[in-house]
């Protein structure tokens, strides 16, 4: 009996750090992105063009895919939030030489605010979760 008290013991608690393990390992860190309809308008006027999983525009592509952003872990998401609101808030994006074949693709200044305060807004909400 003394003896298998020990070998019961170890064998619990060895399951429960299976157990355990698993757990952690199948619960994930993301979350959907909130965008709002005038968000996505501007995001498909002028941005989603070139920032998706189909653009020809490989380096776009892989610097930001709006159809996987979802798809990214929790850092990686603020991260790219974070990105969003920089550039967007810096005139950097969309870049001066595609608005020189389509300006029509040039933000405002209101849609530059709006993209921004969105962007930070999910960053910041993925902070606090």
């Amino acid at each position: 009996m003394k003896v298998l008290f020990p070998v019961f013991l170890i064998a619990t608690v060895f399951s429960g750090i299976l157990i355990l393990n698993t757990s952690f390992r199948t619960v994930s860190d993301k979350s959907k992105t909130t965008m709002p309809k005038e968000v996505n308008a501007i995001i498909d006027q002028s941005c989603f063009g070139c920032h998706n999983t189909d653009s020809q525009n490989e380096d776009a592509r892989e610097e930001l895919d709006f159809k996987t952003l979802d798809d990214l872990q929790k850092v990686r998401k603020i991260t790219k939030l974070k990105d969003i609101a920089k550039v967007v808030e810096e005139g950097d994006m969309p870049p001066k030489k595609f608005l020189e074949k389509r300006p029509e693709k040039k933000l405002t200044e209101e849609q530059i605010k709006i993209l921004t305060e969105w962007a930070e807004k999910e960053a910041k909400k993925l902070i606090g979760s």
